[in-house]
């Protein structure tokens, strides 16, 4: 028989044995989950997220998914798994300020690489914007080389999506940051921008307010409608209403927006997933 004093004395100490179990059998897991992969992971604003083709087309395939099948395609490449924590409307104050950075992406287990994208959002939320955003963006790396220290951060410039003198102004702090901390940029600017020359509205979608449009059309944009508004994928509605003012004038990546994006990452991180095989 257990006297009282003892059964009070074995029942903590079984409940701390149960949770010292717990606590490694989670580590194991997280570490396991994606043993023997190469994790990147993908920090920014909206156009990174792609929240609205999610919306349209939830089965996707999406950003994260296209990347980690393109670099499949590759051969004698090991397997990779790509973490897609970004969120419409963020810049790099509130990711640290409300918390998010903590809870989604400081604990995450086993990083090998890392692509910050942001400035958008910073340059319309943050006062003095081009003395802010680089101290920012500087505490933001400093707090990835704390939390991650064997994985390689890659300062990303935004896409043709402000004016272009904007997206110059943007694109080059995020260069003087990375020089300041002997970064390389990946720059998918160039890419980008090259294939909106092949039609200006061919990698956003269309996000319209439904009250703009003529009532003699609301019928044929009923199967469109997301809330207050119509969104459409590509162009099947551009020769209907395609003159309506303001019709292009979200410039958010759409399905085949997203897949620029995948793929020039992807040729970005071959070359450098291939440099560090030859490495070893």
């Amino acid at each position: 028989m257990i006297n009282l004093s003892t059964f009070r004395s074995v029942v903590p100490l079984a409940r701390v044995f149960l949770a010292l179990i717990t606590v490694v059998v989670l580590v194991a897991t997280a570490k396991a989950e994606h043993e023997g992969k190469v994790q990147i992971l993908l920090l920014g604003d909206s156009t990174t997220e792609g929240s609205i083709p999610r919306l349209i087309k939830p089965e996707g395939p999406h950003l994260e998914t296209v990347l980690e099948q393109l670099l499949a395609a590759e051969e004698a490449l090991p397997p990779c798994h790509v973490i897609n924590s970004s969120l419409s409307g963020e810049y790099i104050r509130r990711l640290l300020d409300s918390g998010r950075y903590d809870r989604d992406a400081a604990k995450l287990p086993g990083v090998d690489y890392i692509f910050i994208r942001y400035g958008l959002n910073d340059r319309a939320r943050v006062d003095e914007f081009t003395t802010e955003f680089p101290k920012h963006f500087h505490e933001l790396i400093d707090r990835l080389r704390k939390d991650h220290p064997s994985a390689l951060l890659i300062p990303t410039t935004v896409i043709p999506f402000a004016n272009e003198e904007d997206s110059v102004q943007i694109n080059g702090l995020v260069r003087q940051v990375a020089e300041k901390e002997k970064l390389d940029v990946f720059d998918i600017y160039p890419r980008y921008a090259t294939e909106l020359k092949k039609g200006h509205n061919m990698l956003n979608y269309r996000r319209y307010s439904l009250a703009k449009v003529p009532t003699k059309y609301h019928a044929l944009v009923q199967p469109f409608v997301r809330g207050s508004s119509v969104v459409v994928m590509a162009n099947e509605l551009d020769p209907i209403l395609g003159d309506l003012p303001g019709w292009y004038g979200d410039r958010h990546p759409n399905l085949a927006g997203y897949n620029v994006i995948a793929d020039e990452t992807a040729r970005y991180l071959v070359k450098l997933l291939r440099e560090k095989n030859l490495s070893k």
